[in-house]
């Protein structure tokens, strides 16, 4: 009996790690595309900053990954860029690369 105990708080430690670890990923995954979202716009440095932020915050407002696409393209396009929200995923899907490879890097 013990085992089977030994054996549940170890897959529930490694669950709550790998639901950890995936939160962290799209954080940063929606900073870093932010950032590229900002530089398409030529916004300043501390406007940047700021853009970053909302993007990560704009993530909570439902489950997935389409709020942040909605939010980006809407941006994107009434800053008057000619980027398409296929573009806009492929983007996602390269930030998400980049993020998971940095806070691999990190540990």
């Amino acid at each position: 009996m013990t085992d089977f105990k030994d054996r549940e708080r170890a897959e529930e430690a490694k669950f709550a790690l790998d639901e950890d670890t995936a939160f962290r990923v799209a954080a940063r995954r929606n900073r870093l595309l932010g950032e590229w979202a900002a530089g398409e716009m030529n916004l300043t440095p501390e406007e940047t900053d700021a853009y970053r932020k909302a993007v990560v915050q704009a993530d909570f407002e439902e489950a997935g990954d389409e709020d942040v696409i909605r939010k980006l393209l809407g941006d994107l396009t009434a800053a008057g860029c000619d980027i398409s929200e296929a573009d806009i995923r492929t983007k996602l899907e390269e930030k998400a690369v980049e993020a998971r490879r940095q806070l691999m890097g990190e540990s």
